[in-house]
């Protein structure tokens, strides 16, 4: 009698993965399709519904992206010391359940409406929600293979894909929905796909082969204070929604805190790379902190899709495509959509160049990236003034295909390029200063929306903010490829070794799989 109890569940494959792949794999789809149906509805929701300025539904957009990125940060915590990533992802999955139905209950609408507390705590309890299972499902995905198995990168892939396609399918149904029948109606379909995440992630629990499980199971149901661990746990998360609630409608005290902290924790990394570390790991922690920063002004100009440039296609843009007027939500769908066909187009590029020893270094992929968002903004100037009284929409596929070509030049290799480059005992400190570094560059991108809706504010302002922004970030990106052969010189790639087989991969073990968006397993 073999004594593992999943060897049956093992044979049992589809197309060569494990059956629990397809669990993770429509479960993340899924929640997927809610977060970001959401988000597409959320700033017009904002603005026309609740009648904030441009500028205060900026700034709140802004703090709630933010506390997205950072919530996974705990959550993951939480479930590699106590919980495991099954039980995380499952509560995670409940309290989006109760975030993304709550969202639908409208009211009349108006800041003084008594509903405006209910949206506020739907924004929370779709936070902290995010934080318990955004990255410990895509933990889960590694878990279901040895780490030599050569199946796990095209398993990221599908379930990468996964990813995509709910968030493009979440922004076309819900978008439409939403801002054609009315604001219940697209933010119940979020719901409705949340809910059907849930059930397809707790149905499938005997095909994830009990992967996932809590490092220690006795604790769990040890008694503290009378109360069992594990449901004291469940009850600091929904403490935690409390808090958050708090958080959400004070945006200042958000980013006081985002700024406080990241200057403690870049401290702090500086302190223990240039007192601690022998010189190479030094510098290594040096680029890895260069490469952190960079990424802020990239994820602050990128992230004006769900803000203000929602807002600009909803009233600048000519939308009718073959007679039909979309819906400006819909166009948050392009971002997801394109990223599934370039994705194969980048991977095949960045294998074919290092094949010749021509590949990009990551510093360069990073000035890259920072060019292209800049680039994309100066093309919807240049179309929107060309345009006349309003913009061509093949402008805003145009910004939206730039802006995709950079993330594909950054996301897919920033998380790898942690990972690299630090060491070990450093690894989930610096992983936090990755997201955190997200976390501020979507509240920053908040405060660049709320820059283009001051009063008596119309196009002419967003196009002013956008050629400003899009000058900069092309200035800033041009001086990062001058520094790029310096960064990659601190990296001392020839004596970086790695615990196996980099074949398949890119210069620092980027992963070339078609389709990869690290990004979105915990984004916004």
């Amino acid at each position: 009698m073999s004594s593992n109890p999943y060897a049956e569940e093992e044979r049992k494959t589809i197309l060569g993965h494990p059956r629990g792949l397809f669990v993770l794999f429509f479960a993340e789809m899924w929640e997927r399709f809610s977060y970001y149906g959401m988000r597409a509805l959320l700033i017009f929701y904002l603005v026309q519904h609740w009648m904030f300025s441009d500028e205060q539904a900026s700034v709140i957009y802004g703090a709630y992206t933010a506390l997205v990125y950072i919530a996974p940060v705990v959550g993951g915590y939480l479930a590699d010391r106590y919980l495991g990533q099954r039980k995380a992802v499952a509560f995670g999955a409940v309290l989006l359940t109760f975030g993304h139905f709550l969202m639908a209950f409208e009211g009349d609408g108006g800041q003084s409406a008594a509903e405006i507390n209910v949206f506020w705590l739907a924004l929370a309890f779709i936070i902290v929600g995010s934080g318990f299972l955004k990255a410990n499902i895509s933990v889960m995905v590694g878990q279901l293979y040895p780490r030599t198995d050569i199946r796990r990168d095209p398993a990221y892939t599908i379930f990468y894909m996964g990813i995509n396609l709910g968030a493009a399918l979440g922004s076309l149904i819900a978008g439409y929905l939403g801002q054609t029948y009315g604001w219940a109606w697209g933010f119940g379909a979020a719901g409705v796909g949340m809910l059907l995440g849930l059930v397809v992630f707790v149905l499938g629990k005997p095909l994830l082969m009990g992967r996932g499980e809590a490092p220690d199971a006795a604790r769990l149901a040890k008694p503290v204070v009378g109360v069992r661990f594990e449901w004291l746990l469940y009850a600091l998360g929904f403490a935690a929604v409390g808090l958050v609630w708090f958080m959400i409608q004070h945006q200042k005290l958000v980013g006081s805190l985002l700024g406080v902290a990241g200057a403690i924790l870049v401290g702090y990394v500086l302190f223990i790379a240039v007192f601690k570390l022998p010189k190479e790991d030094r510098d290594r922690i040096i680029a890895a902190l260069y490469l952190i920063i960079g990424s802020i002004l990239f994820w602050a100009l990128f992230e004006q899709a769900g803000a203000s440039l929602n807002l600009f296609t909803d009233r600048s843009v000519d939308r009718h495509i073959f007679g039909w007027e979309v819906p400006a939500s819909m166009f948050q769908s392009l971002n997801a959509i394109y990223i599934v066909l370039l994705g194969p187009v980048f991977a095949w590029l960045w294998l074919t160049l290092g094949r010749r020893g021509m590949e990009p270094s990551t510093p360069t992929k990073f000035a890259l990236a920072v060019v292209q968002v800049g680039l994309g903004f100066l093309v919807l100037v240049a179309g929107a003034k060309a345009g006349g009284s309003v913009t061509p929409v093949i402008f805003i596929f145009l910004i939206y295909l730039i802006h995709t070509m950079g993330e594909l030049c950054l996301s897919p290799v920033g998380l790898s390029a942690m990972n690299r480059l630090t060491p070990a005992h450093m690894a989930s400190l610096i992983m936090g200063a990755w997201f955190f570094a997200s976390a501020t560059g979507n509240f920053a991108a908040g405060l660049i929306s709320a820059a283009t809706g001051g009063e008596g504010a119309g196009p002419e302002r967003v196009l002013e903010v956008y050629s400003n922004v899009g000058w900069l970030a092309v200035g800033v990106g041009a001086g990062m490829l001058v520094v790029a052969p310096l960064i990659r010189r601190l990296m001392h790639l020839d004596t970086l070794r790695d615990d196996g087989d980099l074949a398949g991969q890119g210069e620092l073990g980027e992963p070339i799989a078609a389709g990869v968006d690290v990004r979105k397993e915990t984004r916004s």
